[in-house]
């Protein structure tokens, strides 16, 4: 398990995570996600060991992460801004690879050219910025790491690729156990893969449970009629006769609310992940605003 408990970041006079506790359960695919800013990319740089915490504990399996380099050993770290040697070829940054991590599989590596199809002996700066990530993946999936950490993993794959990349990490969680946290902002695509999501927003946790939870927690409600009283609604819009509520709460004790109005109409809706993240940040203030230029 890779625990972040009560922690908190400044950088002089600004407050990046503020007193932010997260759980990624071991073996999960965990989502974080949050709006630009929100501090996802500090958190993973402390989760990694790269920033010390002002206050509060990191820890894998209960072992501190900063300067420990045998608990680094087991974690590996996909960031946004890829760092490779200047002159390195793939090959050149294996052999990088296998110095710092015991467990590196070569005879995987070999087997993932087949996957990812990437010049042996090319300068990977010369490589595309598709080319590249590719790369990272095929390096990292080597490392056989307990911790896989990917901060927007895909961006700049095809299609093809991605679904790849995606199957190669899932394989991974399946056979051996590993944990991934992905930082991403395309919801859709972490509602297809992840058990788990935390929402962050000015460095503080807003939300964190397993996805099938919080898409049973929170609901589309449509009615004509009558709204009841005691329903939690997290924002509401009015066409017509028909109203529209985000609603939080079970299915069955919303429809035993509203049966008891007796409206003329109502039908209560699943959410998506993309959805859920707009209304618990606040609703209409994350909606897309139409601007007369």
């Amino acid at each position: 398990m890779l625990d972040m408990q009560n922690v908190t970041k400044t950088f002089g006079s600004f407050t990046a995570l503020d007193n932010l506790t997260m759980t990624v359960p071991q073996g999960t695919v965990y989502g974080l996600v949050g709006p630009n800013g929100a501090g996802k990319s500090t958190a993973i740089r402390l989760l990694t060991g790269v920033y010390r915490p002002d206050s509060g504990r990191i820890t894998l399996e209960g072992l501190p992460v900063y300067e420990n380099p045998v608990i680094k050993q087991r974690i590996c770290c996909i960031p946004d801004e890829i760092f490779y040697f200047p002159s390195a070829s793939l090959e050149e940054m294996r052999r990088f690879y296998k110095g710092i991590y015991p467990r590196f599989d070569d005879q995987l590596f070999e087997r993932l050219y087949d996957v990812f199809q990437l010049p042996k002996k090319s300068q990977i700066r010369r490589f595309s910025k598709g080319m590249q990530k590719q790369a990272a993946f095929h390096l990292s999936i080597c490392t056989r790491p307990d911790v896989l950490v990917l901060d927007e993993p895909v961006d700049g794959l095809d299609p093809v690729m991605r679904r790849q990349v995606w199957s190669l990490i899932l394989s991974d969680v399946a056979q051996r156990g590993t944990t991934v946290l992905i930082s991403s902002h395309n919801l859709r695509e972490l509602e297809d893969i992840c058990d788990h999501v935390g929402i962050m927003d000015h460095g503080k946790m807003l939300l964190q449970r397993s996805l099938a939870d919080m898409q049973g927690n929170t609901h589309k409600l449509q009615l004509v009629g009558e709204v009841p009283e005691g329903l939690e609604v997290l924002h509401q819009s009015d066409s017509g006769r028909l109203k529209t509520l985000i609603v939080r709460g079970s299915v069955d004790r919303i429809s035993t609310a509203v049966s008891a109005v007796k409206p003329a109409y109502f039908d209560i809706l699943p959410l998506s992940l993309e959805e859920i993240f707009i209304y618990e940040l606040g609703g209409v203030n994350y909606e897309v605003k139409n601007i007369v230029l």
